[in-house]
């Protein structure tokens, strides 16, 4: 098996939000949990420590977004 996209959880100063998923989404957020935890060696990682990482590798593989925020910024 090949390794998660997700590489190793660094600990920074967390801002809570509240948010709705849906349970499908939610279900494989624990199982992917469970997962990174096996293969990073951090076992018990709550899911939810997982949304923060995941979001950065999404939005940081987003192209256009990264050229809308260029345009934005030199604005």
């Amino acid at each position: 098996m090949g390794r998660l996209k997700l590489g190793a959880l660094v600990e920074d100063k967390p801002v809570k939000i509240s948010v709705e998923l849906p349970a499908a989404i939610y279900r494989d957020l624990v199982a992917y949990a469970a997962v990174h935890g096996a293969e990073n060696e951090q076992p018990n990682q709550p899911p939810e420590k997982l949304v923060a990482p995941i979001l950065a590798m999404f939005i940081g593989a987003d192209r256009e977004f990264a050229k809308a925020r260029r345009v934005l910024s030199s604005a």
